[in-house]
């Protein structure tokens, strides 16, 4: 049964009993230590903490992309948002970056730790479903907007939060990535943090960590000695007015789990050891 982000309707809470689960979202910027994030996400099941673990993969992505001789193209809404461009080529190079040499390097740095992970894209078992958007607005160098069609990008409205319980149920550690399942049974390129936040709800998650390679929200993104340590769920508008780039994406992530129940969000740094354990004891932004 496929069930919804919490908070909508048809939605069930976590079971009664149960540990709630810790969802870890690693990007897949350059600099990020994924050998420390997978010992300390063991280190967490080890200890009995059913884990979720969330992948990006955006810059191997790119170098396969180069590789290949399809550069990747890169698009600013007129919102400030940026995003790839994903026509049906580039989502198959995504794929092959995301669900095959990240997931499944991923998956066997976790085996070789004694840890029984298992490799999910969204598309197994309509675990992660959501709406395409076909075309993009893309404000060019010159400020016009230009509208580009063929897209496959989209946004995670369902997430089967019954076939990733009866997985940790199981003692497995789930590792998932995009793509999603469009409603029309097409795969869609969708933002990993926001895909994160909603696998988060959907498990009634105690904390959902969002790291990658800065240590969290800056006030000047030049300067690592400005982040903020801590922001309410009332301080959406201010997070957002600080976000550049990327984080964008991390902050709407952040403030979406947060209203679907999510108890804790820590906005973190992926580089330095052991930093899954720091984002759970407050090291970076936290948000709640």
């Amino acid at each position: 049964m496929t069930t919804g982000v919490a908070n909508e309707p048809g939605v069930r809470p976590a079971t009664t009993g149960h540990i709630a689960p810790v969802v870890v979202k690693v990007g897949g910027g350059d600099g990020v230590d994924l050998a420390a994030v997978c010992a300390d996400v063991a280190s967490l099941s080890a200890a009995g903490t059913p884990v979720v673990l969330v992948h990006g993969g955006h810059a191997e992505t790119d170098r396969l992309a180069e590789a290949l001789g399809r550069p990747p193209v890169y698009v600013t809404s007129p919102s400030g948002h940026v995003s790839r461009y994903t026509d049906r080529a580039a989502l198959e190079v995504f794929t092959m970056a995301y669900c095959g040499k990240v997931n499944k390097g991923l998956v066997e740095a976790l085996q070789a730790l004694g840890v029984n992970a298992l490799g999910l894209s969204g598309l197994d078992g309509r675990l992660l479903v959501g709406r395409r958007k076909e075309s993009v607005r893309s404000v060019e160098k010159d400020g016009r907007v230009r509208v580009l069609h063929g897209d496959h990008t989209g946004t995670v409205e369902e997430v089967n939060a019954d076939l990733l319980r009866t997985l940790l149920s199981a003692g497995y550690v789930p590792v998932v990535c995009p793509p999603a399942l469009s409603y029309e049974g097409v795969a869609i390129n969708v933002d990993g943090d926001r895909a994160a936040a909603a696998v988060a709800r959907a498990l009634g998650a105690r904390a959902l960590l969002l790291l990658s390679n800065v240590p969290g929200l800056l006030a000047d993104p030049a300067d690592e000695s400005t982040l903020l340590t801590s922001l309410s769920a009332a301080q959406e508008e201010r997070a957002l007015a600080f976000a550049r780039g990327r984080m964008k994406r991390k902050v709407l992530a952040a403030f979406e789990a947060l209203r679907g129940g999510v108890r804790q969000v820590v906005i973190g740094d992926a580089r330095a050891a052991t930093p899954v354990e720091r984002a759970l004891s407050g090291a970076g932004t936290v948000l709640s």
